[in-house]
């Protein structure tokens, strides 16, 4: 797998100074972290999903969550099971590479059971994604994700647990649960590859939803639990893991209070004036800015419920040319000793020890996303992207 592996060879040599690189199932947990990048939900009960995932591969996806827990109905919950046993079985008839592929189940039971039943063609399942999690759920949850593994022969199946639950909201309960949280997944560190976001979970606990004009940081009490997640849970000191953003919910066009919030100056320069248009049409220019200030925020990745949702994750998510230079004279081994400089850009500061965390987790960004040749912005990497 490689983001904008789907793109022709000769088209990514145009965008790139320094390609995506590629990686697999086994790579390091710190670089699949980093590169699951839009993860696509799916529900477990579509009847096509093997053909549904072999398409969104060849799309761009590389993270798909085969779902069992709220996008479907407590009475489908068997006949989902039952579908992913076929599914699985149809994905394994064809050796082509595939998404890293999660499950998300509903109880802790459901695990060792799933791998069971889908005996060989776990091998495919890179692991589960755990909802409601808890200090105390959490270890029943991650116990049997460790159990499942053991049993199925597995190489490693990893497990992303889902923050939602309305004791993390709870301002007089937020401290206690963040520390169990903290507790647990540390436990677990090797098992744990990322922490996801429920913030629909989050609004509903006030009976709140966000319009498409606005981001999951316009809900003040939405953006300090996302906030203390990060304070707690995604530190630069080596403690942290990496914390994805949450869902974005609209892929179509709803009536406007506010303006569009896409400037119009990028897209004229490169003729492309329709593509805005487009993304304005399917709200999703809310979408491209609360990907960035998921990023501002300490966030990578994202979870998404339309395939319209990847190519602008992984395209905001590409370290331009600016970024990667700085990252690379912070970095210098000359520069240990810390000190000021001004940016090869020559339009800001560059201090060594304070931007030597950002450096090392941009360098890593460019790892699995690559880096924008210096004449190559946004439109153009997301251009590229939707070609296909």
């Amino acid at each position: 797998m490689r983001h904008f592996g789907h793109i022709s060879p000769t088209v990514r040599k145009d965008l790139f100074h320094q390609e995506p690189a590629e990686f697999t199932a086994a790579s390091p947990a710190r670089t699949l972290a980093a590169a699951l990048g839009a993860t696509l939900y799916s529900p477990a009960t579509r009847t096509q999903l093997a053909r549904d995932i072999r398409k969104q591969a060849g799309r761009g996806v590389v993270s798909m969550v085969l779902c069992l827990e709220d996008s479907i109905s407590d009475s489908d919950v068997v006949g989902g099971e039952e579908n992913l046993v076929r599914q699985f079985a149809a994905l394994d008839e064809d050796p082509a590479e595939l998404p890293l592929l999660f499950i998300r189940v509903r109880t802790p039971e459901q695990i060792p059971d799933l791998v069971h039943r889908l005996g060989g063609t776990a091998s495919r399942l890179a692991g589960f994604v755990l909802p409601k999690f808890t200090e105390n759920r959490g270890i029943a949850f991650l116990e049997a994700v460790a159990q499942a593994e053991a049993a199925s022969g597995q190489p490693r199946l990893y497990a992303m647990p889902v923050l939602e639950t309305p004791e993390l909201l709870h301002l007089e309960t937020r401290v206690e649960a963040l520390a169990g949280i903290s507790r647990t997944v540390n436990k677990y560190r090797e098992r744990v590859l990322a922490l996801r976001l429920g913030v629909t979970d989050f609004c509903s606990a006030y009976g709140l939803r966000r319009t498409p004009d606005m981001t999951a940081y316009d809900v003040q009490i939405v953006a300090g639990v996302i906030a203390d997640v990060v304070n707690v849970l995604s530190r630069a000191d080596g403690t942290g893991f990496t914390v994805t953003g949450p869902v974005w919910e609209y892929f179509r066009s709803q009536q406007r209070l506010f303006k569009p919030q896409l400037r119009r100056s990028p897209f004229l320069e490169e003729g492309v004036e329709e593509l805005r248009t487009a993304l304005i049409e399917h709200d999703l220019d809310g979408l491209l800015r609360e990907i960035e200030l998921d990023r501002a925020n300490g966030l990578l990745g994202k979870t998404c419920i339309h395939p319209a949702h990847v190519t602008p994750v992984h395209a905001l998510s590409v370290v331009s040319h600016e970024e990667f230079s700085d990252a690379q004279d912070i970095l210098r081994p000359e520069r240990g000793g810390g000190g000021v400089m001004r940016s090869a850009y020559t339009n800001k500061m560059n201090e060594v020890k304070p931007h030597r965390a950002w450096a090392e987790r941009t360098m890593l960004r460019a790892e699995v996303f690559g880096v924008a040749k210096e004449e190559v912005g946004f439109v153009d990497l997301l251009t590229a992207g939707l070609q296909v």
